[in-house]
């Protein structure tokens, strides 16, 4: 029989969006509950770009968190004229962890984002010689891809290209999507690791139309066919500490959703390790998911395993239709397991 209390060394998120002023209050506590770090996504208006940018954003997000049991990781937004300095200046200050690329237009609030990686080479000799880790939303924009190919088309056309210039340079594909991504990440070096998503392991895109648009479950990268969330659950519970959990949790008011252009992005912060906790026993792989969770993620960034740690217990727990003005991932199911809280033991 599974255990029907989970103890885990407390996770943290290496990817998620907190938003800022009121959409950040209200949604910080969510993940301060859960992890003890996160790394935060820059993609504001302005986006973050400078150190003085970040440092103000840390603040803002520690208040609102209202406590320092939780610690904030940014990243700088990757522009086609960043300069290199800058990166690595606030690298070596310890204010930014990793640099995020965006492909231009590729997602919420990227229009600033690169345009062409040629543009941006002298950044990345920079953050190879650091270690510092690039972050990539792994997409390309060519109107005339399928926007469901155009995850497996960027690794071949932009990713491996990419290593081959810099071989050594520490790469997150993050929110990985298909089975494409799988394969490329498990072949390659020690140096390239991806997350993963509570949502991408859990529907498919035919959720996206069961009985009607879902408009609460479109994010991008988009939701792929069930092979690919199969090949996704495979990697997750497998133990290979290239795969750890990013929930790109990405919150949008529910009248920004349910629109004529409605936002990318699932809100999954308030229930993300009862979720991710779902699929691992499902998979009967729950003795793993402590190293996906808050192992693989804190030494691919070359960090401290966190001191404490957090219990989960296998009870029915509905998760509400509306937390706010936002309507959570598995608004309205039943989840089976109920997050309990930090411990110390």
């Amino acid at each position: 029989m599974p255990p029907d209390t989970l103890i885990l060394r407390q996770p943290d998120d290496w990817h998620t969006h907190l938003r800022d002023d009121d959409m950040l209050r209200a949604v910080v506590g969510h993940s301060a509950r859960q992890f003890a770090r996160a790394i935060v996504m820059p993609n504001l208006r302005p986006p973050i770009t400078t150190i003085a940018a970040a440092q103000a954003y840390r603040q803002r997000i520690q208040a609102a968190a209202g406590t320092t049991a939780f610690t904030p990781l940014m990243t700088a937004y990757l522009t086609d004229d960043i300069a290199a300095d800058e990166i690595a200046r606030g690298f070596e200050q310890g204010v930014f962890t990793a640099c995020k690329l965006y492909p231009a237009n590729a997602t919420t609030h990227s229009e600033r984002g690169v345009t062409a990686i040629a543009k941006i080479h002298r950044v990345l000799e920079r953050m190879q010689t650091l270690g510092m880790p690039l972050l990539i939303h792994g997409e390309v924009t060519d109107a005339d891809i399928d926007i469901f190919d155009r995850e497996a088309v960027f690794i071949e056309r932009v990713l491996s290209p990419l290593l081959s210039d810099f071989p050594a340079l520490k790469v997150v594909l993050e929110h990985i999507t298909t089975d494409d991504a799988v394969q490329f990440v498990s072949a390659a070096a020690a140096n390239v690791a991806a997350t993963i998503t509570p949502h991408h392991l859990v529907i498919s895109r035919n959720a996206l139309f069961a009985g009607g648009i879902r408009p609460h479950l479109y994010c991008l990268p988009v939701l792929k066919r069930e092979r690919h969330r199969l090949s996704l659950r495979r990697a997750a519970t497998s133990g290979n500490p290239k795969f750890f959990l990013g929930t790109d949790s990405a919150p949008h008011a529910r009248d920004a959703k349910e629109s004529a252009c409605g936002c990318a992005g699932i809100f999954n912060a308030p229930m993300a390790l009862e979720s991710y906790a779902t699929v691992f026993e499902q998979e009967s792989a729950l003795p793993r998911l402590e190293g996906f969770a808050s192992e693989f993620g804190p030494r691919f960034y070359g960090l401290q395993l966190n001191p404490r740690k957090v219990r989960l217990r296998r009870t029915p727990q509905p998760v509400p239709e509306r937390i706010g003005e936002l309507v959570p991932f598995h608004a309205g199911q039943t989840l089976g397991w109920l997050f309990e809280g930090v411990i110390d033991a």
